[in-house]
């Protein structure tokens, strides 16, 4: 069983040596991505909320 797992372990350490990690500029590059992405769905979203928000107001009464 620790043979198992001692084996397991070494196996991922060889598997991280063998990741592509980003420069520090791609990982930039796609925060800004995502956060401008987040920024934009949250608005569109607010914005129906908004207006099905009326139109059940207008019908309920």
């Amino acid at each position: 069983m620790i043979g198992k797992v001692k084996s397991f372990f070494q196996e991922v350490k060889v598997e991280a040596k063998k990741v592509n990690y980003p420069s520090r500029e791609e990982l930039i590059g796609s925060t800004w991505v995502v956060i401008t992405t987040v920024i934009i769905v949250s608005v569109f979203l607010g914005v129906v909320d908004m207006s099905l928000a009326k139109v059940v107001k207008l019908l309920v009464r």
